[in-house]
C-alpha cells in the first residue's frame, strides 16, 4: 500500500524577494519522512488571496495532507486564516478556546491582549487547533490542510503538536553511492537499474571537485533489500 502524501504551501512576499530564506521545507520533508509520508510538492506563493485560495484547493484536493506556513500572525497581510476558510467555504470568527489561550499568555506577561492581536485567535469553522507551545498563538488543522506559522521554530514545534495525529507508512530510506565519473558515462547504467528497481527513487546528484566530474548516486525507496541490491549493481557497475 502506497504510502500518505502530502504538499506544502509556503506563503509570504518575503520568501519571494528573497528577503528571508525559506528553512521550513527543509525541517519538514525530513520529519515527513521519518513519519512515513511523502512530500511530493512545495509551492510558494505571495501575499495573494486569490493565489492562497486556489493554491489550497488544489493541493488539498491532490494530496493526503496540505502543510502550510506563514501569514497567520497579527498584521494587516497575515491573511492565510482567511483564505483557508475561503477556500473551504466557511466562515471565520474569533474562537472562544483560541482566544482563552492568547489572554493567558498576554496576561501572564503583563501585555494586553489587544485588537491586532486578537486577529490571531480567528479560526475558520470546524477547525481543529493545532498547539503552539512556543509563542501560544495556535495554528488550526481545517479537513487536510494544517496550518502553521512561518517563524522556523514556532513552525517546528506545530510540525511536532501535528505528526503524532496523522498515519504515516514506511519510513524512506536513502543509500548514496559516489562515482568519479562524468554522467554522460553514467547515465545508460542508471537508466537500466532504474527499470530494474522500479520501486526505487534514483537520483544522480553531478559536481566538480579539483577539475574532475563526478556524481553522487541517491537510492530511495522503502525496501532495504531492494536498496542493497541496488547499490550492489552500481558498485558492480563502478567499483571504487
Amino acid at each position: 500500500m502506497p504510502n500518505p502524501t502530502a504538499a506544502m504551501l509556503v506563503i509570504g512576499d518575503e520568501i519571494l524577494s528573497g528577503r528571508t530564506q525559506d528553512a521550513n521545507m527543509y525541517h519538514l520533508a525530513s520529519q515527513l519522512t521519518e513519519q512515513g509520508i511523502d512530500l511530493k510538492e512545495v509551492r510558494v506563493i505571495s501575499d495573494d488571496r486569490e493565489a492562497i485560495v486556489h493554491a489550497t484547493r488544489a493541493l488539498s484536493a491532490a494530496y493526503t495532507h496540505v502543510f502550510t506556513s506563514g501569514g497567520i500572525g497579527p498584521t494587516h497581510d497575515d491573511i492565510t486564516a482567511d483564505c483557508i476558510a475561503a477556500a473551504f467555504g466557511v466562515s471565520i470568527g474569533v474562537r472562544a478556546d483560541a482566544r482563552a489561550i492568547l489572554q493567558a499568555h498576554y496576561d501572564a506577561n503583563g501585555q494586553v491582549l489587544n485588537e491586532a492581536r486578537l486577529r490571531m485567535a480567528r479560526i475558520p469553522d470546524g477547525a481543529h487547533l493545532i498547539d503552539n507551545p512556543v509563542s501560544k498563538a495556535p495554528g488550526f488543522t481545517l479537513q487536510n490542510v494544517h496550518v502553521m506559522a512561518g517563524v522556523p521554530s514556532i513552525f517546528q514545534a506545530m510540525v511536532a503538536s501535528v505528526l503524532p495525529s496523522l498515519t504515516g507508512g514506511k519510513p524512506l530510506l536513502s543509500v548514496t553511492y559516489r562515482v568519479d565519473r562524468g554522467e554522460g558515462d553514467i547515465a545508460t547504467p542508471l537508466g537500466l537499474l532504474a527499470k530494474t528497481f522500479p520501486e526505487l527513487s534514483i537520483g544522480c546528484y553531478p559536481f566538480q571537485k579539483d577539475g574532475l566530474f563526478g556524481a553522487n548516486i541517491v537510492f530511495r525507496g522503502t525496501d532495504e533489500t531492494q536498496l542493497q541490491n541496488a547499490l550492489a549493481a552500481l558498485q558492480g557497475e563502478f567499483p571504487q
